[in-house]
């Protein structure tokens, strides 16, 4: 997959080169970044890429015509989705980064900076992202966030696929608890269920683990969760 971020911080984004799986996956071709500042593409020898919003206000607004160039000097590959992130835009959830991952080539991000885009940058996007309700100073670390949560999806960058499925929110539930050796930590005792070889057992204790941790910490994702499965079960009736 590639991605292409438009920023005027674009050194921001280096150190995912070297993060862990994400940087693996970049050093092994499964995707490739590439970043672009509006600032090459500025119309001035100032390099001047904001101004004074019309009708006043305080900050300073990010000008089309530098964001445009930008945008446009990016080669296009097939199936390419355009993502601005802004505050304003939709909450980012699970959902959203398997669909990237699963049904685009190229990923675009617009990073927002000073007071915000010139109203006429938005119809590039396809969608606009926002990972929470509150403001940052630009929208690099949005774009890192989603750069991390679509590598990571990809295939061959993750080696055991499997646990990409029983991870929180891949089912609207949130993730089990786990436990490792010792079995007993200053007296809190791994549960004898995960002891027991008993497969089954197993199952269904994780099971009633994700519905009552998930019941109980996120609720709205839990009545989402029943709307998509009304039919009662056994784990759901057993849990508290």
């Amino acid at each position: 997959m590639r991605l292409d971020v438009i920023s005027l911080a674009p050194e921001a984004f280096a150190p995912l080169q070297g993060l862990g799986v994400i940087g693996r996956a970049f050093a092994a071709g499964i995707a490739e970044l590439h970043c672009h500042n509006p600032r090459d593409y500025a119309l001035d020898r100032y390099r001047k890429v904001d101004d004074e919003p019309y009708g006043g206000g305080a900050g300073m607004v990010l000008k089309p015509e530098p964001i445009y160039a930008a945008f446009e000097a990016i080669p296009i590959k097939e199936k390419r989705r355009v993502l601005l992130m802004s505050p304003q835009g939709q909450p980012l959830r699970q959902d959203d980064l398997k669909r990237w991952a699963t049904n685009y080539n190229q990923l675009v991000f617009l990073c927002g900076h000073y007071e915000g885009f010139d109203e006429r940058i938005r119809p590039l996007a396809d969608e606009e992202v926002s990972i929470g309700d509150f403001v940052l100073t630009g929208g690099e670390l949005p774009a890192m966030v989603i750069i991390n949560g679509v590598v990571r999806l990809l295939k061959g960058t993750v080696g055991t696929a499997a646990s990409l499925e029983e991870e929180s929110h891949s089912s609207l539930l949130l993730e089990h608890s786990h436990y490792t050796r010792p079995a007993n930590f200053r007296g809190q005792e791994v549960p004898e269920v995960l002891r027991s070889g008993d497969h089954g057992a197993i199952a269904r204790w994780r099971s009633q683990q994700q519905q009552a941790r998930t019941k109980e910490r996120r609720p709205d994702l839990y009545a989402r969760w029943l709307k998509q499965d009304p039919e009662p079960t056994p784990d759901r009736q057993s849990q508290p």
